[in-house]
């Protein structure tokens, strides 16, 4: 499967992430649920996620521990 790449702006910097296609589905899913944009989601896993981890892996946890039990 291919990474989708996508830009957004966090703390006022550009940077690209790159995520395969299902885990953007359930990162929008998760953004549309709590009613906040996926630029929004995505900072608030970045401002939570421990400095040593890469952003793009942070994210892939997000999605799957958001993840009805059993899917």
């Amino acid at each position: 499967m291919s990474l989708e790449k996508r830009s957004v702006s966090l703390s006022g910097h550009r940077t690209s992430i790159a995520l395969e296609p299902p885990f953007w589905a359930a990162l929008e899913a998760m953004a549309a649920a709590r009613g906040i944009s996926l630029t929004a989601l995505i900072a608030a896993i970045d401002d939570t996620r421990d400095p040593t981890d890469a952003l793009a892996s942070a994210l892939r946890v997000s999605a799957l521990a958001a993840r009805p039990p059993g899917v």
